[in-house]
């Protein structure tokens, strides 16, 4: 435990950081993975749909430091050729 007052403001800080990416990372894998099984069961045309809505949480991660702007495009990419390949 921190002993001197900046860091027990500093970890006060990092606790409430810790929560706001813990939500904006599941956010973020929630899309990607609601794509993935759309795409495994067929609906590509429903995956077609939910695309916008992945991009803007990858979006939001990589505009908050929450992931790095190379992974938010890699991931953009990736997400954009597993639907239209299938």
């Amino acid at each position: 435990m921190p002993i001197i007052k900046s860091a027990k403001k500093a970890m006060r800080g990092s606790r409430n950081k810790r929560v706001f990416n813990d939500r904006r990372k599941g956010a973020l894998k929630g899309a990607v993975k609601e794509i993935q099984t759309l795409v495994q069961a067929g609906k590509k045309a429903e995956a077609q749909a939910i695309l916008p809505k992945a991009f803007k949480a990858i979006d939001k991660a990589a505009k908050g430091n929450t992931i790095k702007k190379n992974t938010a495009s890699r991931k953009k990419s990736r997400l954009s050729k597993l639907v239209s390949s299938k």
